[in-house]
């Protein structure tokens, strides 16, 4: 059973908490509540949120202080939100780590559609990212940091055949032909020959395979292209 998406509202208005509660609640989301910016702070290191929606102005510890002391030790995704709509304040959420920002007055609907659309991004990056880890007894790879190891030491790649393993490990078990590859690797240019790749792929083999003659990793799909094997 999954885990009901948690938010924290960070509001000096009581009023706003209330309606915010009522209405996040209401479309399934499990709601806490913090008045002060020193409130979120404790209520972020006691518990994990899906994502905190962050009043800009309020007194003593402003959002903007509050949203930067947040990324200081978590990724939680943050929505700044401002009575103020001038570029230097969208700037200044940003800049200190904020996801996304509404103005007040918003509608519940235009919040709602943003809190939807960043939760989906947080999702997806997340599942890119555990699938850019691979370990078994030869070969270790997290591709975020880049860290690529073949038997414990670690092995040095290019740039291009960094973007063209990450390719290639990020839709593991899938087929994945030359143009695709061409297109997440080389970023589609259209004057390069497709067969760039089996050079390519062949470096990478020589690089992190056992035996290059006889892959376990990146397989050759005759007629179609390559496969990191799941």
């Amino acid at each position: 059973m999954n885990r009901p998406v948690t938010v924290l509202v960070v509001d000096d208005e009581p009023q706003i908490r209330r309606v915010l509660r009522t209405t996040l609640t209401g479309q399934g989301y499990e709601v806490h509540d913090a008045k002060t910016g020193e409130d979120a702070l404790e209520a972020v290191r006691l518990q994990r949120f899906d994502l905190v929606l962050l009043d800009m102005n309020m007194p003593g510890m402003g959002g903007t202080e509050t949203c930067r002391e947040i990324r200081e030790s978590s990724e939680v995704a943050i929505i700044m939100l401002t009575v103020r709509n001038t570029e230097q304040d969208k700037v200044a959420a940003l800049d200190a780590g904020a996801d996304d920002y509404v103005t007040k007055p918003f509608s519940m609907r235009e919040l709602i559609a943003r809190v939807r659309a960043l939760l989906r991004r947080q999702a997806m990056l997340a599942q890119t990212s555990a699938r850019l880890v691979f370990s078994d007894d030869h070969l270790a790879l997290d591709l975020d940091r880049p860290c690529v190891e073949v038997e414990g030491k670690s092995v040095t790649l290019s740039a291009r055949e960094l973007a063209l393993l990450r390719a290639l490990v990020v839709h593991r078990g899938r087929v994945r032909t030359r143009r695709q590859l061409l297109e997440e690797a080389w970023g589609g240019d259209e004057y390069i020959d497709p067969r760039t790749v089996d050079v390519h792929i062949r470096w990478l083999r020589k690089k992190l395979e056992p035996d290059s003659e006889r892959p376990r990793y990146i397989e050759t799909i005759r007629g179609l292209g390559y496969r990191f094997r799941a």
